[in-house]
């Protein structure tokens, strides 16, 4: 066999892992994410109001406006308040690709991958991500709450 190591061409684990770089390049430039990816992708979230005070899962009921919610990225969770003492709480992963919401306005949970939209109401698909229609879009799963006091728990 000859030299492996000829001036003309490249070795074979030079093509390979240029093959190999070149797949990632191009997995990474696709737009959004799978739905099993990891959270640490996504862009931060924020939200209307702040991003949830208090200590462990416990959410001060003022940090969540009424009409509006907050999106608690550590806890991957977004909890609303559609009308005055109803909080509702889902999950921060949406349906479409599996980024994560980052904001609560005007009456929407809004993801920034693909710009899906979701109710604060019941979580149902308002806007849905390219290739679906809010029909075919899962809505956010529901989690429970409860209210103590002003401190909300998201179980």
């Amino acid at each position: 066999m000859g030299d492996t190591n000829s001036a003309d061409q490249p070795g074979r684990r030079v093509v390979l892992a240029g093959l190999g770089a070149a797949g990632v390049a191009a997995a990474l430039a696709g737009c959004g994410s799978s739905s099993s990816s990891s959270t640490g992708s996504n862009p931060p979230a924020s939200s209307t109001g702040t991003s949830g005070s208090g200590s462990g899962n416990g959410i001060s009921t003022k940090d969540v406006p009424v009409g509006g919610g907050t999106v608690v990225a550590a806890q991957n969770i977004v909890v609303t308040q559609p009308t005055a003492g109803q909080f509702k709480a889902f999950s921060a992963t949406c349906t479409h690709q599996g980024c994560q919401v980052s904001k609560v306005e005007n009456g929407l949970i809004k993801c920034p991958c693909h710009n899906s939209q979701y109710s604060i109401a019941d979580g149902t698909v308002k806007q849905a991500g390219p290739g679906l229609t809010p029909q075919t879009q899962r809505p956010l799963s529901t989690k429970t709450v409860s209210v103590s006091g002003d401190q909300i728990t998201v179980g």
